[in-house]
Order: structure tokens, then sequence, then C-alpha cells
């Protein structure tokens, strides 16, 4: 870049109030498109309207608070005063007391006031991954504290409920009488029974798990707060020997969680779960060697599934020692690291539809559907996994090799926001399934506290019993809306009733929220400009980084003569070994009045990788990705390039 272009920029970052835009757009012919266009006039606009324009799609950014939101919703025990949830109070002040333990806190699951151990920790592992891969991103929209809260309200539980080496405390309260009762968990009238695993009645999935959580948790806390981290390593490697020593499935020991969290593919799992955590957490090679050595008998290179969840933890590890292979090093383990990959892959190319007729099934309306029974789950889950997948490629450079055809790690990404806009109401309801977002979402979700008023509107007590006849029954909407809530969602066919009832479909829990935490944060990143920068692994240099602000830097518009404006913005600069870099996004739209399809682009001067569109067989021609059939009348796409050096020209090469 040209010493004067540098010194705009220079200007621009420090004292931009305002900017102007160059649009330079040869009439259309009439033949193609009937269409009128001001050529060569310039728009003066504040930073702020600059933003609103380069903003498309959904708020993912709103949709994060909101399912953090959703968290301090579900939270259990003595609320702080900073709960920003004021419909709920305090409750489940006295668990565990029954039994000499204080296991105040923790979180609620879903629609009922049961802590099951298995799905809250397996949350707060969602939590933590979602901030160690995308801590930047969460930063930049003002969420790393509500993110880092969410995950000690946790944590913090987990320490409780751990007292001594091999002994968990994994469940408060009892599924069959709790569900007996509709009421709020302020009025809890139902036990509060507390069930434990240790060495006589063992549990290795739970406290696999929940080692797992602690270790990720370590990972996010350690450049905050390093006493705190040390402290839940300390408890998730004494967890890990636990799970390991004393072998068994937990629901064998708890009966009364088997109804409601079985361990239905046992404990393997789990016990290769969290050593492949406490490896990211330490880098001892113990852990690592015995994710290798137990590979093939625990099942770690031999399931290839298409189902990722609070019970089946076999994609995630795969996504996550992929990144251990992707990231180099540990030469004398690549062979089994490239078998667990291979599995990985096979989960990630099932999602994409490319897995030779071995795909996740999916709604005509373009939904993942693993499940009837909150269905949702399955969909935040494998959407951040290939949101993860898609950093781990482009750190490596590297590309997904489907039995249909390659796919590149911007593809993966396309796909999990297609995901994502369904939940937030690019579907056949066009209604959101994130209870509070935009207008229309689930109004009679099956959640006792969001059904009945808050204790400080209604302050008597509901009973038992009373909470079913006045309450639950009602047609009326829910009294609160528990924003962030992601339902249960539709069925296969796309259909959905919003009765209170129908909890298949109506009730929330933190298993399918967690995951969105990640997935939203990276693709708030996409509309506002940010780009992706492993922990640790962004370019050194003697210097410090220099990042444009988000959608301010100068905007050059492509003159060609198709009916589709091209906006090309630099989003971020930074130093390497004495050479600039620029993260360019280029938005096309279509600014003519009819549907655009097979739209190619001619990409000259590109020196750099490429993100959100697929190279043809002709030279330095590309395409959007298969699954845009159409560019319709007003619709955008966003693609993203880096390279040193000058912009890459864009232009039309042809459409139909």
């Amino acid at each position: 870049m040209s010493s004067n272009v540098q010194a705009y920029l220079s200007f621009f970052i420090t004292h931009a109030p305002s900017l102007y835009i160059y649009k330079s757009l040869l009439p259309i012919h009439p033949s193609s498109c009937h269409c009128t266009f001001m050529a060569s006039f310039i728009i003066k606009l504040t930073v702020l309207s600059l933003c609103m324009l380069m903003v498309t799609g959904f708020d993912y950014k709103d949709a994060l608070d909101k399912s953090l939101l959703f968290f301090e919703a579900q939270r259990s025990g003595k609320l702080p005063d900073n709960q920003r949830v004021r419909w709920r109070g305090d409750s489940g002040l006295s668990d565990g007391f029954a039994q000499g333990v204080d296991l105040v806190g923790g979180y609620y699951d879903a629609g009922d006031h049961v802590k099951f151990g298995l799905p809250m920790a397996y949350s707060v592992t969602m939590l933590s991954w979602s901030v160690i891969e995308f801590e930047k991103e969460i930063t930049d929209v003002n969420q790393l504290e509500h993110a880092l809260d969410a995950i000690k309200w946790g944590t913090d539980y987990f320490i409780k409920a751990h007292k001594q080496p091999n002994t968990l405390w994994s469940q408060v309260g009892d599924g069959g009488s709790d569900h007996y009762c509709w009421e709020r968990s302020e009025d809890m009238s139902t036990p509060r029974t507390a069930y434990k695993v240790d060495a006589e009645h063992p549990g290795s999935d739970i406290a696999g798990e929940t080692a797992a959580a602690l270790a990720a948790a370590s990972i996010a806390f350690k450049p905050y707060d390093s006493s705190y981290s040390q402290l839940l390593l300390l408890h998730a490697k004494q967890l890990f020997y636990f799970a390991d020593t004393f072998r068994g499935k937990y629901d064998e020991s708890i009966s009364n969680a088997r109804a409601y969290y079985p361990s239905g593919n046992g404990y393997y799992d789990e016990l290769l779960w969290s050593a492949a955590w406490l490896f990211e957490a330490t880098n001892d090679q113990f852990y690592l060697n015995y994710v290798i050595e137990n590979s093939a008998l625990m099942g770690g290179t031999g399931w290839a599934v298409t189902e990722f969840s609070w019970d089946n933890k076999y994609a995630g590890l795969q996504v996550l020692l992929s990144k251990v292979l992707l990231s180099g090093g540990n030469e004398a383990h690549q062979a089994i690291l490239k078998q667990y990959q291979a599995k990985a892959e096979f989960f990630l190319c099932a999602c994409l539809q490319k897995n030779n007729g071995h795909n996740v099934p999916m709604t005509p309306g373009g939904l993942l559907f693993v499940d009837g029974w909150n269905n949702m789950q399955y969909v935040s889950s494998a959407s951040f996994l290939l949101a993860v997948y898609s950093n781990y490629l482009s750190m490596a450079n590297a590309k997904l090799y489907c039995p249909s055809g390659e796919t590149h790690p911007f593809e993966l990404l396309t796909f999990a926001q297609s995901q994502a806009d369904y939940i937030l109401g690019k579907n056949p309801k066009a209604m959101s399934y994130m209870v509070g977002y935009q207008d229309k979402y689930p109004a009679h979700v099956h959640h006792r506290g969001a059904s009945i008023p808050s204790v400080s509107v209604l302050k008597s007590p509901i009973g038992c019993l009373e909470g079913f006849e006045l309450w639950y029954n009602r047609q009326e909407a829910n009294p609160n809306i528990i924003a962030g809530a992601l339902v249960g969602g539709p069925n296969q066919e796309d259909e959905f009733y919003d009765q209170r009832n129908n909890y298949e479909q109506t009730e929330p829990a933190i298993a399918g929220t967690a995951p969105l935490i990640g997935l939203f944060a990276r693709l708030s990143s996409l509309s506002g400009g940010s780009v992706y920068v492993p922990r640790d692994s962004s370019p050194k240099h003697s210097g410090q980084n220099v990042y444009v602000p988000r959608d301010s830097s100068p905007k050059h518009i492509e003159q060609n003569e198709h009916p589709v404006e091209i906006l090309h913005s630099i989003t971020k600069v930074w130093k390497h070994n004495g050479v600039d870099y620029y993260r360019h996004k280029v938005n096309i739209k279509n600014t003519c009045g009819k549907p655009i399809t097979e739209l190619k682009l001619a990409m000259e001067n590109l020196s750099g990788p490429i993100w959100g569109l697929l190279p043809t067989l002709e030279k330095n021609v590309y395409e959007l990705p298969s699954w845009i059939k159409v560019l319709n009348p007003g619709s955008q796409y966003t693609f993203v390039y880096v390279q040193e050096g000058s912009q890459a020209k864009v232009s039309v090469l042809s459409y139909h």
C-alpha cells in the first residue's frame, strides 16, 4: 500500500467524524434489467450511518446478548446485585443442606427446577469453548464480562460439588416429583434431594464432562484471573483421575437421572473429551498420549457420528483434536490425529450434505434435523463446530475434502450462518425460535418461571397443583419473556405449534443455548468487520497491531456494466515482519429488479486467501457457494480476502 494511502488511513482512524462514498455505476442496458441508476454521485454519511449500511441480515450481536441473558434466567441460588433478568428471584437456597453439603447455585437445566449435572457441565464446556475460540469477537461486542460470568456461575457450583477428590455431587432435585408440580423456582415445594457419584457408585461420564468443563474454563479465565484458573485446573485433574480410575455410567449410580439425561453411549467419549481439554489447558503430553493410546478402544477414531450433544461428545472431541493436528507439531502422533480428523470431517461433511448420502437429514426449509425432541440443541451444536472448524482450516490455510467435493473454510461458516438465520427467523414460519428476538417468537414457552408472574408482581406463593390449574393451561402468552431461550423448534416438516404443553417443541434448555454464544459471536464479526485471530497466534512483530475501526475504512465502488453493486472495504490492518496486511470485505448487492443466478466474478491481482467464494475451472474466476442459488433483488452477499499491498480488482464476468 502506498504511503499516501497509509497516511490517509492513519488520519481516518483518528479523525473520521464522517466520510464519503464514491459510487460510479454505468447505466444498465435495458434488455438486461429495467433499473435506473445515478452515476458518479457522492454520498456523505456519518460513521453511524455507514455502520447501519454495512450490517446486513440479522443482528447477531443482539442475539448473543439475549443468549447470555437466558443463562441469567436459569440461575439457581442467591442472585447477584447485577442480575439483569429482574423477574427472577432467589431460589434453592438450602440445596444440599440435608446431605451436609452446600450446593446452592448452578443452573436449572430447562423449564423445570432440577439441577442435572451432565447437561450443566456440557453447557459450561461449550460456553468456555466459545470464549476460547471467539474471545476477540465476544469482546468486540462488549459481552466478555457476561460470558465469563455465565461460566463462573457454573464453575463455582462445580467447585462446591467437588469437596473430595473422588466424590462429585451430580444432581439436586428429582425429575419425577419436580415434574409433578408447576410452580416458580422461588416457591419450590418439591424435595431437593442431592445425589452424588463416588468410588463405590461411579459416574465416569459426568465426572469426565465436569473435568472437561473445568479445564476449558481454566483456559478462558487464565488471562483474567490466573489463580482462579489454577483452582479450576486442579479440580479438573482430580475429576479426570476419578472418572478414569473408578469407571461406570452415572445413571446406574443415580438411577432417577436415566429418564431425563441418560448416558446413552457410555462414558468413553467423556474420558477422551476431558483428556483432550486437559491437554489444551496444560500442554501436558500425558493427556495427549491418553487420547492417542485409547483412540481405538474408546471409539475416538472409530465412531463416525452425525450428532454432537450433552450425551455424545465424539464430534466435538474429533474437531478439538483436529486443531492439534492442523496447528502442527506432535509429529509422532500424526497418524492417529489424522484418524480423529477423518471422523471430524465425516460429521462436518454430513452436516454440509456432502457426505455421499450419509448426511444429517434436513427439513424442507433447510434446517438440520436430528431428533423430534428439542432438535434445536443439535442444530446449535453442529453449527458451532462448523464455525470452529472453519477457523481451524483458515488458520492452517487448508480445505475440507468431502466425498461430494472440495469445501472451502468459508463454506462451513456460511452453512452455519444459514442455520443461525433459520433460528432467528429465516424459516417457513417467518418467526424466531429464540424467545425475545425480533417481534415474532414463541409466546407459550414450556417454562415454569416464565409462565407465572414474577414474585415481585404476584407475591403470594403458587402451589404445586395450583400452577397447573391457573397458569399451565392458560391460553394467554407467558407473562415473563425469557429472552434468549432457544426452544425445541419445528418438526421435520418445519411445523411448529406454540403450545405450553408441547414441551418437545417449546421447552428451552441451557444445552441448546450454550453453543450459540460462540456461533453468534463469530457471525457478528461478519457484519461487524472483525477477523479471526486465534488466541496467542496473531502475527508477531515489534510494533503494535493496528486495527481499523469497524466499518470505518474508505469505501471504493468498482465500475462495471452489470446490475450488481460492489462495495469494497478494508476492515483490518496489521503489520508482520515489516509488511502491512489488509483484510478486505467485499459486499455485492443485486441492485436490479430481477433475480440473478450463476453469478461469476473475476478477481484480478488477488495474492492472498479468500473466504466466501468458490474457485471455478477458469483462472481467477469465482462463484458463490453452491447452496446460494439465487441473488434476489436487493439482497446482498459478503466475502472476504486477506493480502498485502493494494486491493484486488473485483468485476462481474457473467450472470443469468
